[in-house]
């Protein structure tokens, strides 16, 4: 195996590191919501559609680097979003079986408008595992400012989100997301720290899920930059990684729903439907 220990150049992994950091400023509070909503894979498929947006603006011949992508990748999401915000009012018992569906027909519809394209497997390729090495801190400027509001949303309303604000705000957060880190990344990104903590309670569990997730990026990126192997895929696996050795920290292990009290109020990002 060799190492390319040049590849640990500050200039590159400067801005990916910042990407992660918003990414993670949004997610890990919704992650604690998905979690309690039980809809897991709520974030997989507006994400998908999110992406389903991005490749029809690209078809419609939209610069893929212009704000035309990202208008469509918003309207798609909150469409999305409105759909699911629906569904969950008149069928919530068969929430996450939609939520399923809606994500394999997004996925399909990105593969039908990309048969005809020759870059099509590349297309799908970045959209997947993202190309978070390759972006630079002009790009992060209108991410970091969305997510700043984002969370500012989340602070006004104390992390209580249900129904329409909870679908919008989430499908606004991915929508930020998927264009930078890719759709695996961002269901990781969600998910893993929030499932990493899910005893806890209070800011402590806030700050533990942030822990998890900037050392899985940071653990991510300098492995993949020293293995020259994708950065996405490397931090997916190094965020499940760093959620595995919480769990021998005795505070982490305490709080495991196995030996947890039950009962008990939800803090910020934590809501009901």
């Amino acid at each position: 195996m060799t190492f390319h220990w040049q590849g640990l150049d500050i200039a590159i992994l400067g801005p990916a590191c910042v990407a992660g950091l918003i990414v993670l400023s949004t997610h890990v509070p919704l992650g604690k919501q998905v979690l309690s909503r039980g809809i897991i894979f709520i974030d997989l498929a507006i994400a998908q559609i999110a992406g389903l947006g991005v490749i029809l603006a690209q078809y419609l011949g939209i610069d893929e680097h212009g704000f035309g992508v990202q208008v469509a990748a918003a309207i798609a999401a909150l469409a999305g979003a409105g759909l699911l915000s629906w569904t969950d009012r008149r069928w919530p018992e068969y929430q996450e079986p939609l939520i399923g569906t809606l994500f394999v027909l997004a996925a399909t519809g990105g593969l039908l408008l990309l048969a005809n394209n020759p870059q099509g497997g590349e297309h799908l390729k970045d959209l997947l595992v993202g190309q978070i090495l390759w972006v630079g801190y002009p790009q992060l400027l209108l991410p970091a400012l969305l997510s700043a509001a984002l969370l500012g949303v989340l602070w006004w309303r104390r992390g209580r989100l249900a129904g329409v604000w909870f679908y919008g705000l989430f499908a606004l957060a991915i929508t930020v997301s998927v264009q930078l880190v890719g759709v695996y990344l961002v269901f990781a990104s969600l998910i893993v720290p929030a499932l990493a903590t899910a005893g806890m309670r209070g800011r402590g569990r806030l700050g533990a899920a942030y822990a998890i997730g900037i050392l899985g990026y940071v653990a991510g990126l300098a492995l993949s930059a020293v293995l020259d192997l994708p950065s996405g895929a490397m931090i997916v696996w190094t965020l499940a990684g760093v959620a595995l050795l919480a769990q021998a920290l005795p505070a982490v292990r305490r709080s495991h729903p196995a030996h947890a009290a039950p009962g008990g109020v939800f803090e910020l990002g934590d809501g009901a439907r």
